[in-house]
């Protein structure tokens, strides 16, 4: 298995990031996309830190739509020099969320345009994020011309999956389809074509039932790809295989 989207460079995991990264590979996983999570440059180091020390783990760079107000000419060069690290496989994650309006809408488009438009120039995946947002998202990722990344964490339903796919990207999908109210979300993971579907943790965040509410960590992508090969009605083995082929494809530099 590939967790392609974790936050294990972050303060959550100082205190036992290694014991974290080891039950992660106890529970079978090959690989972990870790992905700056903060507003800033020191996030990104974090990111790239764990990928040049873990010999299976890979980093995003980029800055959270949360913190999309923050960003200026100089943070961008930042992360842009950060991108050309062998080490670095996608940029991210950028995109828009307007459940939380952390940061001013229209400081959100900007900045989820000029990632975009980076991404598309360095030849790097867009690992995107969307809250609230399917419509705006969409249309964004068209003008930018985006066709290689991934909507990570996807909430959305079935139909929004499709559109997603139609513009050349994957879907990922996190622990919230294992929650009960997330049928739609479920049906969604079942629609999405074979060659496009991940899993991932997002950890911190949403750790899956039935640890809802706890700090979630990689190992618990175990639980994803449980409740999606149910859906699809295949087996674990094939989906775990099935899944951590897609994200070496798409993370071209994926071991």
């Amino acid at each position: 298995m590939i967790d392609s989207h974790c936050h294990v460079g972050e303060p959550e995991y100082d205190a036992d990031r290694e014991a974290v990264l080891a039950r992660a590979r106890a529970a079978g996983l090959r690989g972990m996309i870790v992905v700056a999570a903060g507003p800033d440059v020191e996030s990104n180091r974090r990111a790239l830190a764990v990928a040049e020390r873990e010999a299976d783990c890979l980093a995003v760079v980029g800055i959270h739509p949360h913190f999309a107000e923050r960003v200026d000419d100089p943070l961008r060069d930042a992360i842009r020099e950060l991108a050309g690290h062998a080490e670095v496989v996608g940029i991210g994650e950028t995109g828009l969320d307007f459940h939380y309006d952390h940061s001013p809408r229209e400081r959100q488009r900007e900045e989820f345009h000029r990632f975009a438009a980076m991404a598309r120039e360095l030849a790097l995946p867009l690992v995107v994020h969307s809250r609230n947002a399917p419509d705006e998202t969409l249309e964004i990722l068209r003008d930018e011309r985006i066709e290689r990344g991934v909507m990570h964490c996807f909430t959305y339903d079935a139909a929004v999956a499709r559109k997603v796919v139609d513009l050349g990207l994957h879907v990922s999908f996190s622990g919230i389809v294992t929650f009960k109210n997330a049928s739609e979300l479920r049906e969604a993971a079942r629609i999405v074509p074979a060659d496009r579907l991940l899993v991932e943790t997002d950890s911190p965040y949403l750790a899956p039932e039935p640890k809802r509410g706890g700090r979630n960590e990689p190992a618990r992508v175990v639980d994803v790809v449980k409740r999606v090969a149910e859906v699809r009605e295949t087996s674990v083995e094939e989906l775990a295989a099935l899944t951590a082929a897609n994200a070496r494809s798409l993370f071209r530099r994926c071991r």
